[in-house]
């Protein structure tokens, strides 16, 4: 395989857990439409069902998505050949400062605790066998 590609970002980021009114944007990079939804509670416009409370005493947000079955230049891509996933949040969507390795490529979803009061952003990379980390994802944001 070409080193010159690098893996396709897949964020179909469903953000859920503790907080208030939440926008959510999410779609994919390069080659993918991309999706942009607001919700409250219930199901987004895409049919992804999402959920959130009022409790803000918790700061959690449930990010989960879907493994990208191809790469940027249109080339399939197999599981056996994901490595792992960077979760990159923080509260300055143009400085996700704070990051998350999941070294099992099989996850699909990840929680994340104690985040206080405010608006987070959320992005997702994936690594595949060889090292190649693709491009962020769009930024997804929470309210907490």
């Amino acid at each position: 395989m070409s080193k010159a590609w690098i893996a396709a970002v897949f964020m179909g980021v469903v953000l859920t857990g503790c907080g208030g009114d939440s926008n959510v944007s999410s779609g994919s990079a390069e080659g993918s439409s991309d999706t942009t939804s607001s919700y409250d509670s219930g199901t987004k416009s895409s049919g992804e069902s999402v959920s959130s409370s009022n409790d803000a005493a918790t700061g959690t947000a449930k990010l989960s998505w879907v493994a990208p079955a191809t790469r940027v230049n249109g080339e399939g891509l197999a599981m056996g050949e994901l490595d792992s996933y960077i979760i990159s949040y923080g509260q300055d969507a143009s400085e996700l400062s704070k990051t998350i390795e999941i070294d099992d490529a099989s996850t699909m979803e990840y929680t994340i605790d104690n985040l206080g009061t405010g608006e987070w952003f959320f992005s997702i990379q994936v690594v595949d066998t060889d090292g190649l980390i693709s491009a962020p994802s769009d930024v997804v944001s929470k309210t907490i």
